[in-house]
């Protein structure tokens, strides 16, 4: 065999470990069977946003890494404030505090536990920086690391809650606002030793809003930044799509959504623009849902809007359809669409395909004792995904079947301070959304993590309500279960690739 081909062999085999992705090809070989090799991730890197400004403001965080066959024995992980020696002139366009400038990496918030196991760590007060985890080894396959943070009184309270992503270079936020009771901010966040060069772009109902300071936001090594969304425009605007596109370096990117009267939390970045979305997990005493829709491309784009219910895909009334105009943001207000039944929105085009990106408001609550989450168009499970900081009050966990029937694995690990795990199957029919009744660890002490494992059947996805009603303010927070990426598919090294030599 070749050396060149062997060396590139051995190289997209290591990147795939380390990374998550690899892919291998060659003109001459297309339509050649393949065979390849699932192997765990060996590095990993996880970024959580400065949780509050507020004062009263409670974080918990915790971390939480699946058992992993083939994972290995050895490996470290580690969750520390982003640290940098920065003069806070970076950009001239955060509104925000910096979190992280100029602070030193202390004490890590927390200590990563064995595979398995549930760590939790706290902060209290409105200076907590943004955290810059990494995890290698037996720790890195399936990492997740969960912030949530309750709110007593002001705007934005309420439960806030946001998994901790990984770093990357585009991001798509439908659903974000300007509007007079809104105060929302894109939290950026840089892990590397070089600044991250950055453009926000903001699309309002009739296309792009004008703004010039949202170009070229650089965010330095180390660092976090936190950008009103209200500083980059004059425009005041119900419902926006933000677009967070990196020039230069990576970044980690979320938007803080916080209202006056109806609460706050997250909103998570939206899945890859797609023809066909899911948006799981709609509490079943939602009080109202809000679609926002985004679609970045030349192209108009139609959309069958659906329910799936307990029963099956319904279509809402007087809701049927929703269209999309190229680079517009398009909003539909549901109402009470799950009527009391678990639910989960379906969008498949009505026509011809076109690329989008979507997110749901959601409001539980009446009149002054409202709350408000985020449900953003997500990945199905795929092989893994999990869900940590639950308890054994306060957790739903919602899965959806859109296409085909499907069986899944749902393990509740052991508890942060004791407990043993436990696992249940459940089966899904074609079309529907159930609220499952998950399991809860032994004897369990503490929080516990969910992890969700695709046995059989069609795609399924997932979502986790966490809730704790508070002076009669039912808080509330979601977040979507999409596949972790601990696994990647790397070409077996004896198999033939003479082909290649050609």
């Amino acid at each position: 065999m070749n050396r060149t081909t062997v060396s590139l062999i051995a190289g997209t085999a290591a990147l795939a470990a380390v990374t998550g992705f690899a892919t291998l090809s060659s003109p001459e070989a297309a339509g050649t069977a393949r065979t390849a090799t699932e192997l765990p991730v060996e590095r990993t890197s996880l970024l959580c946003p400065s949780p509050s400004t507020s004062d009263i403001a409670e974080t918990s965080y915790t971390s939480f890494t699946p058992v992993t066959k083939d994972a290995g024995s050895g490996g470290k992980a580690e969750l520390q404030a982003a640290a940098a020696e920065s003069d806070g002139k970076s950009t001239g366009k955060s509104t925000g505090k910096g979190k992280g400038k100029g602070k030193k990496a202390g004490k890590p918030v927390l200590e990563p536990q064995e595979p398995g196991k549930p760590a939790t760590g706290d902060t209290s007060g409105g200076d907590a920086p943004a955290l810059v985890g990494t995890a290698e080894g037996k720790f890195a396959p399936g990492w997740t690391v969960q912030e949530t943070t309750e709110v007593a009184a002001g705007s934005g309270r309420g439960l806030q809650g946001v998994n901790c992503s990984a770093p990357d270079t585009e991001f798509w936020f439908p659903g974000a606002s300007t509007a007079a009771d809104r105060t929302d901010y894109v939290h950026l966040t840089n892990p590397d030793d070089s600044a991250a060069v950055v453009d926000i772009e903001l699309y309002g109902k009739d296309g792009a809003l004008d703004s010039t300071l949202g170009e070229g936001i650089t965010v330095a090594p180390h660092s976090s930044d936190p950008i009103l969304l209200s500083t980059l425009t004059e425009e005041k605007q119900e419902n926006l799509t933000v677009h967070v596109n990196v020039r230069s370096g990576r970044v980690g990117a979320a938007v803080q959504a916080l209202d006056d009267k109806l609460g706050g939390d997250w909103l998570a970045a939206s899945t890859d623009p797609s023809g066909s979305l899911v948006l799981p997990g709609i509490p079943k005493d939602a009080t109202a849902v809000r679609l926002v829709a985004f679609a970045p491309g030349g192209s108009d784009a139609d959309l069958k809007v659906q329910l799936a219910s307990p029963s099956g895909l319904i279509t809402p009334a007087g809701n049927e359809t929703l269209h999309v105009k190229a680079g517009m943001t398009a909003s539909a207000d549901l109402g009470d669409v799950t009527r009391g039944e678990a639910g989960s929105l379906v969008l498949t085009p009505t026509d011809t395909s076109v690329p989008v990106v979507a997110a749901l408001r959601v409001v539980r609550g009446k009149g002054a004792d409202q709350e408000t989450a985020f449900i953003p168009a997500t990945r199905p499970v795929g092989t893994r995904a999990t869900a940590a900081d639950n308890s054994a009050k306060g957790t739903t966990l919602s899965l959806t079947a859109p296409t085909r029937g499907a069986t899944v694995k749902v393990t509740a690990s052991a508890g942060s301070d004791g407990g043993e795990a436990v696992s249940k199957t459940f089966t899904l029919k074609a079309g529907t959304t159930q609220n499952v009744e998950a399991p809860t660890p032994t004897g369990l002490k503490g929080t516990y993590a969910l992890t969700v494992e695709h046995v059989s059947g069609g795609p399924v996805y997932g979502a986790r309500t966490l809730a704790a009603t508070e002076d009669g303010v039912p808080g509330f927070t979601i977040q979507a279960l999409p596949d972790d990426r601990g696994m990647v598919a790397v070409p077996d090294a004896d198999e033939d690739l003479s082909v290649l030599q050609k």
